[in-house]
């Protein structure tokens, strides 16, 4: 799981090496696009879907530099390359592989970071520079409808803000309020058919404001018969972010808009569990679920110890 989304808050020094690790990934997103036209945050958003990819399984290696982009070893040096560890451009390309010298070296090193940011880059620029034709290279390399919508999305957010660090979290609800919360995250459920609780509930006064925890996207708003009127949020490290049985939205609140911490999205009911406006079958409160997706499928992970910790570092910054 990737660093924004550990338990514990970071210390000094892990904050300084991360700046410093974003200086560089921008550095490497940069000379590519001067090279390549393809824009850095098209760059840096592919790299991002794939380090949370990487983070989230254990069947794809280890990066081994900055970039996490993986190539499979026959897509590197092409499908019917009887040699997989090939680093020649030349027979790369005769084999039809993707491998390409991003750093003048006359090596295509799939662990280099040069080589493998621009051998990607020039992949999408044989479709164009243009979003409309990078979509259609992204799928053709995914061919999964749900990386290319991840992928858009971490590029509205560097885009709009210029910069990679969008890691920073908020608590959902304004710690002036009165609010109290467990860990029930697994808990039986029965209204619908017996399934598992997948978040925590946070208990508080209808009306109180509900907040973004997140630098993300609105992928979803609207009503769903259990969690009532809900919204998600897709942040940069491919996490889902579900806010459940609310009262109502904030003004103007729209799916495909960006959001940032500690932004008003709505406020606490006990919407759900029945047609769209069914209320008042339990206490009012806010359910707060967080859902991961590896390039394959999505699940949902325990909220509890994040809360516990945005919670603590708002207390502290006050």
């Amino acid at each position: 799981m990737v660093i924004s989304f550990s338990a514990q808050p970071l210390a000094f020094g892990a904050e300084t090496d991360q700046n410093q690790e974003y200086q560089k990934l921008m550095s490497l997103y940069k000379k590519t696009e001067t090279v390549t036209n393809i824009p850095w945050y098209v760059l840096a958003s592919i790299d991002q879907y794939e380090r949370n990819v990487r983070h989230s399984r254990n069947d794809i290696p280890k990066a081994e530099g900055l970039i996490e982009i993986y190539f499979k070893p026959e897509v590197w040096s092409g499908p019917l390359n009887p040699n997989k560890e090939d680093q020649n451009p030349l027979t790369i390309g005769l084999f039809g592989g993707i491998g390409e010298d991003g750093n003048g070296d006359k090596r295509a090193d799939p662990k280099n970071d040069e080589d493998i940011l621009y051998s990607f880059a020039h992949f999408l620029q044989s479709y164009g520079t243009d979003i409309e034709n990078l979509k259609i290279g992204l799928w053709d390399y995914y061919q999964r409808d749900k990386a290319v919508g991840l992928i858009l999305g971490h590029m509205k957010l560097y885009k709009k803000y210029g910069r990679l660090d969008l890691d920073k979290h908020a608590f959902p609800v304004p710690l002036n309020h009165n609010y109290s919360y467990n860990n029930t995250w697994g808990d039986a459920r029965g209204w619908g058919g017996r399934r598992i609780h997948e978040g925590t509930d946070i208990f508080a006064n209808y009306g109180v404001p509900v907040r973004a925890t997140c630098f993300g996207v609105i992928e979803m708003k609207g009503w769903n018969r259990y969690g009532g009127w809900r919204v998600g949020i897709r942040d940069i490290d491919n996490t889902y972010h579900y806010f459940a049985h609310l009262n109502g939205f904030a003004d103007g609140l729209q799916t495909g808009q960006i959001v940032e911490p500690g932004q008003l999205i709505g406020s606490v009911g006990s919407s759900g569990y029945g047609p769209p406006g069914t209320a008042g079958k339990f206490p009012p409160h806010l359910h707060y679920g967080l859902y991961k997706d590896n390039g394959r499928t999505e699940w949902s992970f325990d909220p509890y110890p994040h809360l516990k910790a945005w919670e603590r570092a708002e207390r502290n910054k006050r």
